[in-house]
């Protein structure tokens, strides 16, 4: 099962490189008050990917967050509700 999920890894791989080999055509990123960025494709892509990623493990990781801190607070809710019953 290893060996397949390895190969599955490797086949992935190569495929994402093939495909940024193939798109390295410089692009223009234009921004306002004329600022402009020349990268390859492939690079836009992945930076694009990796501003996604890391936005979505921040709001993950603070609604995590928030969630624990409303369990912390039900748990002594609890806690103290069972201490004053007879």
């Amino acid at each position: 099962m290893r060996v397949v999920l390895w190969l599955l890894r490797a086949v992935v791989f190569v495929a994402l490189f093939g495909l940024a080999i193939k798109n390295s055509a410089p692009v223009e990123l234009r921004f306002f008050l004329d600022g402009v960025w020349q990268a390859p494709l492939s690079l836009v892509i992945l930076a694009v990917f990796v501003a996604g990623v890391f936005l979505g493990l921040t709001v993950t990781a603070i609604r995590s967050a928030g969630e624990r801190r409303e369990l912390r607070a039900l748990r002594a809710q609890q806690k103290t509700a069972g201490e004053k019953q007879p």
